[in-house]
């Protein structure tokens, strides 16, 4: 912020950001140290929290290089994306460091704020405005029914603290037992518009439509990992998880959001809507992750997580690289014959829709392996046939765009240059992908450290 009041330079303010987050990342491996460590009832910094906010920062520096190449022939003041970036970044890193209810609003705020900015930041074109004002008046609307429910809560166990609140759970057929449940029901509601779950989609695809290719990622990776590491952290440290009927809930809401992403997903031409409905189906599939108990779950949780950040990261990637002049590139027809003209970036985005639909050497074959494992580890064998269903139906919207990229353009088209930032953070995510499928073994075996706390 002092760098841009004193002399605007964009690439100045993309390497200060970039370094910033580095050397975040770096101090990381010295806090293992010294951890796990309470730092004053509000957060807890453990390896759980380590690990996610590793992955987030990971996340953040993506996008630096995604978004510098994007917004250079943008025009207009470009230096404030990194200072709202930062904020957002912070936001986050306070969610997955949440202990106390307090500090899970503090941070929700710090990102959601930030968001309208990023979203509507190029206000001269309809769309970004029109995507940051619906997200504006429904994230406002999905903030009260959290805090309300929080009130509720707080009200049955005289606790903000999760270990508090644990302690505090009535049990059942007590007269404030029954208090419980809406105050929950309201919790859930405001974490489910966060995640983009079925019923609380609706503002996904017109965003991140909308929204500039880069903050779409942004949306898609960093805020919703987040906010599901803040869902997991919650529910498995306050005891909540332990209720039934808070999973009956989470059981009608992982079915109908594998059903109605990859249903959605059928009938749009849209390749940025195509991914926000298939994002609202791999929430769902997490959700079947979420269910199972124990360890297991959440080490499933994390690895999914993990390859969907470089899934997701790696195909709005494609579409910020392909977009220039102020066109964005998410029609189907900006991807025809995307191999023939560019091999590189189609082979890429071709390893991340397969990735998408959990094809094997991918990253995401092993998640949804995980996921499958965790849920018949806990016998939820229904969810996990409906997985298998939806995932089918999955198949046909990603084979669809890629049939257009492997078809042979009938006249030639113009070529955006491929900075070399963009470039660099497309291909690291590449490989990637790839080692993650063929070579989980070091990440399986970290996050197992870092979830065994939760289960």
């Amino acid at each position: 912020m002092l760098a841009v009041a004193i002399h605007r330079r964009h690439v100045v303010t993309a390497i200060l950001s970039y370094t910033g987050l580095g050397v975040a990342f770096a101090s990381l491996w010295t806090a293992q140290a010294v951890t796990p460590r309470q730092v004053t009832p509000l957060l807890t910094v453990d390896g759980y929290a380590l690990f996610y906010m590793g992955l987030i920062l990971a996340a953040s520096m993506a996008f630096v290089l995604l978004a510098y190449g994007y917004f250079e022939n943008s025009g207009g003041h470009r230096d404030e994306l990194y200072i709202l970036m930062l904020v957002a970044t912070l936001g986050s890193l306070v969610l997955v460091a949440s202990s106390h209810l307090v500090s899970l609003f503090l941070g929700l705020e710090l990102l959601s704020v930030s968001l309208y900015g990023m979203i509507s930041y190029l206000h001269t074109r309809p769309l970004p405005l029109e995507a940051g004002l619906k997200y504006l008046v429904l994230a406002a609307a999905s903030a009260a029914f959290l805090l309300f429910g929080m009130a509720l809560v707080y009200f049955v166990t005289g606790a903000m603290d999760f270990a508090g609140i644990a302690a505090g759970l009535p049990a059942a057929g007590t007269d404030e037992h029954w208090l419980l449940w809406p105050g929950m029901a309201l919790i859930v509601t405001g974490f489910g518009f966060k995640l983009a779950l079925v019923p609380f989609h609706l503002w996904t695809p017109d965003v991140y439509e909308g929204a500039p290719a880069p903050v779409t990622a942004f949306v898609a990776t960093v805020s919703k990992g987040a906010m599901f590491a803040a869902l997991l952290r919650f529910f498995y440290a306050s005891g909540a998880h332990a209720y039934g009927p808070v999973f009956v809930v989470f059981d009608v809401i992982a079915i109908a959001s594998m059903f109605a992403g990859n249903i959605l997903a059928l009938m749009q031409t849209n390749v940025k809507r195509i991914l926000a409905y298939s994002s609202i189906a791999h929430l769902g599939y997490l959700l079947v992750a979420f269910q199972a108990a124990g360890v297991l779950g959440a080490q499933a949780v994390t690895f999914y997580l993990v390859a969907y950040f470089v899934t997701i990261m790696g195909a709005f990637g494609v579409v910020t690289v392909l977009s220039h002049d102020g066109h964005e590139a998410d029609s189907l027809e900006d991807y025809r014959g995307l191999f023939w003209r560019r091999p590189a970036l189609g082979a890429i985005f071709t390893g991340m829709l397969l990735s998408l639909a959990g094809i094997p050497l991918t990253a995401g074959f092993i998640g949804k392996f995980y996921v499958v494992a965790a849920g018949a580890s806990s016998a939820l064998w229904a969810l996990i046939v409906i997985l298998a269903v939806s995932s089918a139906i999955g198949l046909y919207y990603y084979l669809r765009v890629l049939v257009v990229m492997y078809d042979r353009p009938a006249e030639a088209v113009a070529q955006p240059a491929l900075v070399p930032a963009g470039g660099v953070a497309l291909g690291v995510l590449a490989v990637l992908l790839v080692w993650l499928g063929v070579f989980p073994g070091p990440l399986l075996a970290a996050i197992r450290q870092v979830a065994a706390g939760l289960g």
